[in-house]
């Protein structure tokens, strides 16, 4: 049985994760709007990823005994000046979720919940590859800037990790 602090905490994860498929899906619709269909492909996979930890914790409270108390999601936000400000946007965001995923696994840790402390650390691997693959892509996106073809160029790459395929080879 989840001790009701440990209860609440993970109900709010469960309402952030929502949130933030919502906010990945909203920014699915700015980049296809744009023209932009590898990013917009990219963010609805990630959309769909969001869903699925939100589905891993609501399947783990109701397993622990738990009761999922599903909150109201506030609407995201629906404008962007370019596709920069999304990534710096979704880098932002991430950190946020890091931040909550490791308040979430010390409580457990404090207090004693070691079970749901073990199936945090799924959560805390995943938010450190969630970092690095947005400051990955940020930081191509800074360094091409607004070029038309650099932003061509992004979309594609962003585009292939949609796909789970290789970023495209650097010319020589």
């Amino acid at each position: 049985m989840l001790k009701d602090t440990i209860l609440n905490l993970l109900n709010e994860q469960v309402n952030l994760e929502y949130y933030s498929s919502n906010l990945y899906l909203q920014m699915s619709s700015w980049f296809s709007y744009h023209g932009l269909d590898g990013c917009a492909q990219f963010m609805s996979e990630h959309a769909m990823e969001e869903r699925e930890h939100m589905t891993r914790l609501f399947n783990y409270i109701t397993e622990t005994g738990g009761y999922v108390k599903l909150g109201q999601i506030p609407a995201p936000k629906t404008e962007w000046e370019s596709h920069a400000e999304i990534f710096e946007d979704t880098l932002e965001h991430e950190c946020l979720i890091t931040s909550k995923i490791n308040n979430l696994a010390k409580a457990a840790f404090d207090q004693a919940d070691f079970s749901t402390f073990n199936f945090l650390q799924w959560y805390v691997g995943e938010q450190h590859e969630e970092e690095q693959l947005f400051r990955s892509i940020l930081d191509k996106v800074k360094l091409l800037g607004d070029d038309k073809k650099g932003l061509y160029f992004i979309d594609k790459e962003v585009g292939a990790l949609a796909k789970g395929e290789a970023p495209a080879a650097e010319p020589q």
